[in-house]
């Protein structure tokens, strides 16, 4: 087997285990993106921007532009389809790099950081501390982890005599029968808060993120529900969300 074809069964395989990256046409994408629209402090074009967890950029590459220089990190090698997408959109200053942040370290600590729907995966939560160290002091965090209270189980799970393995409400069930079997933890908003405080954030602000119901086939119940409960890009209703989006700060030295 040639080189490209073991580096793209691989990618077939983890994508099948974790779920295939975001991709631009992706509503949860323009979802995340508009949430961090309302928090401006967060862009300044003479900072620095990375993402942990970038897959093949889709994120990443449409925010490039508000900053300096962004670097987008994946334990996987999306190099071709991120530069892609990066020369695609212009983003010069985007670049992508192999890396593990739960064994290594970038050699620069940068002014931002974003990590959506990737905490979930990490080998251990705890890791997180990884984010914390790659920020400069004062540096911000925008991350969203799935949302337990959610009906569906947002990444699949490995159920037994079921062939289906996003079976309604078994997210609800208590984490240790959960994290037995899914493909990934997930959150409430008590536990990621409290993990991120406990590795040193201040949290800024939070909120759940509205199912953007992107797999419901076109129609007219598509269309009823995207125009009313699931028409927001923020909920109060834990139900009606897929995911937590949470801005976090990490402590200047005085």
């Amino acid at each position: 087997m040639a080189n490209t074809e073991r580096v793209d069964k691989k990618l077939f395989d983890q994508e099948h285990y974790l779920g295939k990256p975001a991709d631009d046409q992706d509503k949860i994408i323009r979802r995340r993106i508009e949430i961090l629209e309302t928090y401006p402090e967060f862009f300044n074009k003479s900072m620095s921007c990375i993402e942990a967890g970038c897959g093949s950029g889709a994120t990443i590459t449409q925010l490039a532009g508000r900053f300096a220089k962004s670097l987008g990190i994946d334990i996987y090698d999306y190099s071709d389809s991120f530069n892609e997408r990066a020369v695609k959109r212009n983003a010069e200053n985007c670049h992508f790099k192999k890396m593990d942040l739960e064994k290594e370290a970038p050699q620069e600590q940068f002014d931002r950081l974003i990590s959506f729907e990737v905490i979930e995966h990490l080998r251990d939560e705890n890791s997180i501390a990884s984010y914390y160290n790659v920020l400069k002091d004062g540096g911000m965090a925008a991350i969203t982890v799935p949302n337990k209270w959610w009906i569906f189980e947002t990444h699949g799970a490995k159920l037994p005599l079921l062939p289906w393995n996003r079976v309604p409400f078994f997210s609800w069930l208590p984490s240790a029968i959960h994290e037995r079997y899914a493909n990934a933890r997930i959150y409430t908003r008590k536990r990621i808060l409290g993990l991120m405080r406990r590795h040193g954030f201040d949290i800024i602000d939070h909120c759940y993120v509205t199912a953007p119901m992107d797999v419901l086939k076109e129609g007219r119940l598509k269309k009823i529900l995207t125009g009313s409960i699931f028409r927001n890009n923020k909920t109060a209703v834990p139900f009606l969300a897929t995911s937590i989006f949470v801005l976090a700060q990490k402590k200047a030295k005085k």
